[in-house]
């Protein structure tokens, strides 16, 4: 199951039954709802879960992100994850990431691009910018 963070007020949507305790913050109870707003790259899916009626901790269930998943495919927006494995370095101040010679060809890096660089938890989010 996925679960999304939603900061907008929860919407009514449909009775819960049986109502489920929220396991993030135990105050309020799942409910369904069909207006979870999700986003990949410059699409908007809208798809089908629960949402806490207390914190608004969105749960969407795994046959409905597959879905997602299977209709992002056919537009070209999800492909198969790429997990590769490198070593940082150090030069000077500074640690080093190079970038693999196939990913550089296939996102059309010249090696002059400005990125953006973002602290996720323990992952570090590169995105090209322009």
């Amino acid at each position: 199951m996925i679960r999304k963070q939603r900061k907008s007020s929860s919407s009514p949507g449909r009775k819960a039954t049986p109502f489920s305790p929220c396991p993030v913050c135990g105050k309020g109870v799942l409910v369904p709802v069909d207006d979870i707003v999700s986003e990949i790259e410059t699409y908007t899916f809208v798809e089908r879960g629960r949402r806490c009626t207390a914190c608004g901790e969105e749960f969407i269930p795994d046959e409905e992100s597959q879905r997602m998943i299977k209709v992002a495919r056919r537009l070209g927006l999800w492909g198969e994850p790429l997990r590769l494995h490198r070593k940082l370095s150090r030069s000077g101040r500074g640690t080093v990431l190079r970038i693999p010679t196939d990913i550089e060809r296939s996102l059309g890096l010249r090696g002059d691009e400005e990125v953006t660089i973002t602290k996720a938890g323990r992952k570090i989010v590169v995105e090209i910018r322009g």
